[in-house]
């Protein structure tokens, strides 16, 4: 053979050798395979042989060919889906043999609604996760009481699942956190207090679980926070005036819960909240006359509460408001004219005290 041959030969050689994953590797997700059933797509055949970048789903750090990300997502544009319309099935369990892929930095195994199991605990030893989404399954089990040690994690998604037990201490020590998302699972017991610590939050999604407790004041710390949303739990005690001093927090759902109080004033003079649900609780006293020129809702939901008074005549001065619900309340009195009153359907005003006037009847006298 002549040296160019030679040369030819050993550069292939090398090509092959950077494109195979470690044996550790390939093992880590031959397990991962084992453990998962998709019935349809065939994912899965493709799982086969040293290049683990050949893999449906799996990237690998070009330099170590170590595996760096796994996406699995059973809801995607991606062409494999569209057999099935956008969406697939998949069943079985994460085997803890992720644990051993220990480059790993991102993880979405979501959407698939038949994966069933518990969150493998070693994940919190795996320190470069930057990204977890397990939403859209049937996972049940805890967060990982550690889960506080993945101080590199920027997103993490347990929504749509069958979790239960308490939100970890140590979540608080997810000082890079942006996205937090637990909602629609069965976690119970009460915020952590210093759940302010999280400064870097953009969403905190909470919604239909089992909480309890009150709302921690030191929320209003995390003032990178534009998405809070509480909502379909039974959380107690009053709202702190704190909530509406935050600079960008924009949408605030707070309703089907068990506050009481009066709604701090705070709230509805934020020149930045543009979506407040506070309906379904125990808010009683008088609707805050603080609406001014720079009010801007896109909807402003407080039905089902125990206000009284008149609504106040300066909320005819707002900017916008879009959707308004301000029924089932003890609300009296005329309702204002002009807008944004003058487009609303009665179903905003109906079961009432006394309210009256346009689109209710006319008042008496």
């Amino acid at each position: 053979m002549g040296l160019a041959g030679c040369l030819t030969l050993i550069l292939l050689t090398i090509t092959l050798t950077v494109k195979a994953c470690p044996p550790s590797d390939q093992a880590a997700l031959q397990a991962i395979k084992a453990a998962l059933y998709e019935p349809s797509l065939g994912i899965f055949d493709t799982w086969t042989g040293n290049d683990c970048n050949a893999y449906y789903g799996v990237s690998c750090d070009p330099v170590t060919d170590r595996v760096a990300e796994i996406t699995l997502r059973g809801e995607s544009e991606d062409v494999i889906l569209q057999k099935t319309g956008g969406s697939g099935f998949m069943s079985g369990t994460i085997s803890p043999d992720i644990c051993k892929l220990d480059q790993l930095n991102t993880l979405a195994i979501a959407d698939w609604k038949g994966i069933s199991g518990e969150i493998p605990a070693c994940l919190t030893s795996l320190s470069g996760l930057q990204f977890v989404d397990l939403a859209g399954n049937n996972i049940s089990g805890e967060v990982p009481a550690d889960i506080g040690k993945l101080n590199k994690l920027t997103f993490l998604s347990l929504s749509d699942n069958m979790i239960s037990g308490k939100i970890p201490a140590s979540i608080v020590n997810l000082w890079s956190l942006k996205h937090l998302d637990l909602s629609n699972n069965r976690i119970f017991g009460e915020l952590p207090n210093d759940i302010g610590k999280l400064r870097r939050l953009n969403r905190l999604l909470l919604s239909q679980n089992q909480l309890t407790g009150s709302i921690p004041s030191s929320i209003s710390n995390i003032q990178s926070l534009v998405d809070f949303d509480l909502s379909m739990n039974r959380i107690s005690g009053s709202v702190p005036f704190q909530l509406g001093s935050m600079r960008v927090l924009s949408s605030l759902s707070l309703n089907n819960n068990l506050l009481s109080g009066e709604i701090p004033a705070t709230l509805l003079s934020s020149f930045g909240l543009n979506v407040v649900n506070l309906s379904r609780n125990n808010f009683d006293g008088f609707l805050p006359d603080v609406f001014h020129p720079k009010t801007y809702f896109l909807s402003f939901d407080i039905s089902f509460n125990n206000l009284k008074g008149s609504i106040p005549q300066t909320i005819r001065s707002a900017m916008f408001f879009g959707h308004v619900d301000l029924s089932n309340n003890h609300l009296c009195g005329l309702i204002p004219e002009g807008l944004p009153f003058e487009k609303l359907e009665a179903a905003s005003f109906e079961n009432n005290d006394c309210l009256c006037g346009s689109p209710l009847e006319d008042c008496k006298g």
